[in-house]
């Protein structure tokens, strides 16, 4: 690959500007629509049951390289970069939208009046939030990618091209994935389908009260915790100790038996706090402490980055003014969507989204849309590139734009469960908006590196706003309909938080001690210097989603550091290795994941649905516990296979 200058003038990109080649093709049309609707479906479902979601880019890239390359026998690098720019769009619209909208299901199912949602209201909502992300980020695109190429780096869109140019390895990698993937919907529909081994395994700890150790022994949770790592991984498994093993046991010993639950989750009203299982001490306290935690860690990090956000605006605003206007248009290369287009078609969104029937936003909450919508979207272009998505305060935003939403609304006398649906709504808009922007940059990047026409790419970003939202619409009715947000089998962990903060904003029926007892941890946890956010994750979540994440981490601590390599460029090899074997088995079993959900709606005989008849296991399983543990250590061997095994030169 060529190295970047450090000016941007000097840089040559790896497909001349001059050159043409297939880029904004049929096919690269339609398989960047199927990534886009496969990594976001499977990224909404692995964000519904752990609360976070991982990037699509590079695998979409590797998956383009596998079928255009070496099954349809096509060989264009731009053409693989659109297919990447159009499926990892699904992932970010998927983040957007799964972090904030189950909470309007969870309010239908708790039977609140006046509570409705629509599948063409979500729609609307997930591919207005996603159009306007593109949208505001296309004019500081000569600024943040070209004018900056050399200072800020866009860590994923460089990696991302650097794998699209090493295409040469793209067959060897993209088995890796779909070796991932199929082993992953294998174990997904043998565990929880045909129902052979269970999919989670729990142990009370009885001599130690009020603790309990297990794990969610599913593929997806072990990818998670590879591409992590050890150290964010631990720091989750750091919370869940914390809560399974220090506070529900303290709670439990000093509640005793004459104590009645302040909060109560269960049947029985007048129970004991010293009787309840593990598990009902976390539903009824630790949910409640941990997300005060989250909350504040979200504030925190967004409090923290406020410095560099107000400087990126102004460093934004400044760049956007000082455009180069006499960059040469001509160039395949310097060509951008026009903005009267842009104007335009944000107009259009805006009139859109107050006319169509159904959706809460008045001429108000528009202009709160527009000017959220554009600060974050700015901020989110250059941070990403500074800092990396991953540590994006995306969630910090959302939280904030909430509090905002909601005060404003209940001031106006929009209350009750009105205001708090159009809270959440605008809350959607502008956290897809953030994620959208985010990743548009780093897919701008790959292509300013690779070669790509820019407004090529932004008609891509489009067409995987559109297809990812409509899919993305679907899958959250249809999970909802066969398991529902806020249970045991989707937690929606975020969506929950969300909720959370518009109640206690809106209504203040929160049992707030246990809130602020979440917020003065997270602040202790600051004053000590530990990552504040992965810690309250982890402390929110229950144990058993922390550990496997942390199996996970194990093995690629042990690539890293423990298995000997004969080069570095071995141990790159080997640890892209994992994280693409990883992405399958996340893949995998999202798309398992949402089958399983269709089988749970489709009626058969009597009351049994097609999941119950596939079940052979019946309501449990065929083997125990412990044949569960057998089959995820199997999977994990699976994992170090595939992690170390040496790819075959093309």
């Amino acid at each position: 690959m060529k190295k970047a200058n450090s000016s941007s003038q000097e840089f040559k990109p790896y497909v001349a500007a001059d050159q043409v080649a297939p880029e904004l093709t049929v096919t690269s049309i339609i398989l960047g629509v199927i990534l886009a609707v496969v990594f976001g479906a499977a990224n909404a479902y692995l964000g519904l049951r752990v609360g976070m979601t991982v990037s699509a880019s590079i695998p979409a890239a590797v998956v383009s390289m596998g079928l255009i390359r070496f099954v349809l026998k096509r060989d264009s690098i731009l053409e693989n970069n659109l297919v990447q720019t159009i499926g990892s769009a699904g992932e970010s619209l998927a983040a957007g939208a799964i972090f904030t909208l189950p909470a309007i299901f969870m309010w239908l199912r708790e039977g609140h009046k006046g509570a409705t949602i629509s599948f063409p209201a979500i729609a609307i909502v997930s591919i207005a939030g996603g159009l306007l992300g593109v949208l505001f980020m296309i004019p500081l695109r000569s600024a943040l990618i070209v004018k900056e190429h050399g200072v800020i780096p866009y860590p994923e869109g460089t990696a991302c091209a650097e794998v699209l140019i090493a295409g040469e390895t793209g067959g060897s990698a993209a088995s890796t994935v779909f070796a991932g993937l199929g082993i992953s919907a294998a174990y997904k529909f043998i565990a929880d389908g045909l129902k052979i081994f269970p999919s989670s395994v729990n142990f009370d700890i009885k001599k130690y009260k009020g603790s309990a150790i297990g794990g969610d022994i599913l593929p997806a949770l072990a990818g998670v915790g590879y591409i992590c790592g050890l150290k964010i991984a631990s720091y989750m498994f750091a919370g869940g100790l914390l809560a399974w093993f220090v506070i529900m046991p303290l709670i439990s010993i000093f509640g005793g038996d004459a104590i009645v639950l302040p909060v109560v989750a269960s049947a029985d009203k007048n129970m004991a706090i010293s009787a309840l299982a593990p598990a009902d001490l976390w539903k009824n306290y630790i949910r409640y402490i941990g997300a005060g935690a989250v909350a504040a860690g979200g504030i925190i990090s967004l409090a923290k980055s406020t410095p560099l956000i107000i400087k990126t605006f102004a460093d934004n605003l400044k760049s956007l003014k000082e455009k180069d206007s006499s960059a040469d248009t001509s160039l395949r290369t310097n060509q951008d969507l026009p903005l009267p287009f842009i104007l335009a078609t944000v107009l259009v969104i805006c009139v859109v989204l107050l006319l169509t029937p159904g959706l809460p936003f008045n001429f108000g909450s528009i202009i709160l849309i527009l000017v959220f919508g554009f600060f974050f979207a700015t901020v989110s272009s250059r941070m990403v590139g500074l800092v990396g998505s991953s540590n994006n305060p995306v969630s910090g935003m959302a939280i904030a734009t909430l509090l905002i939403a909601t005060a404003l609304l209940k001031a106006t006398g929009n209350t009750g469960i009105n205001g708090m649906i159009a809270s959440i709504m605008i809350g959607t808009v502008i956290c897809i908006i953030a994620a959208i922007a985010g990743d548009t940059s780093q897919d701008l990047k790959t292509g300013f590196i690779v070669g790509a026409t820019p407004k090529r790419q932004q008609i891509g970003e489009f067409i995987g706003v559109i297809s990812s939202g409509l899919a993305i619409a679907g899958v959250l009715y249809l999970l909802d309909r066969a398991w529902g947000y806020g249970t045991d089998s989707l937690p929606a962990p975020q969506a929950a938080l969300m909720k959370l903060v518009v109640e206690g904003v809106m209504g203040g029926n929160l049992p707030w001690g246990l809130v602020f007892a979440g917020v003065a941890i997270a602040v202790t946890l600051e004053v000590l210097q530990l990552p504040v956010l992965p810690i309250a994750i982890g402390l929110y979540l229950p144990i058993s989603i922390s550990v496997p994440i942390m199996i996970g981490g194990l093995v690629r601590y042990y690539v890293e550091n423990i298995k000997k390599h004969e080069t570095e460029a071995e141990k790159d090899e080997k640890i892209t290795n994992g994280i693409l074997y990883s992405s399958g088995l996340i893949a995998g079993e999202g798309i398992i994941g949402i089958l399983l959900a269709i089988f749970a709606i489709v009626p058969m005989s009597g009351n049994s649905t097609l999941a119950d008849v596939i079940a052979i296991g019946g309501p449990n399983t065929l083997l125990g516990d412990f044949g569960g543990i057998a089959f995820f250590a199997l999977l994990i061997v699976s994992l170090v296979y595939f992690t170390l095994r040496k790819n075959k030169k093309n």
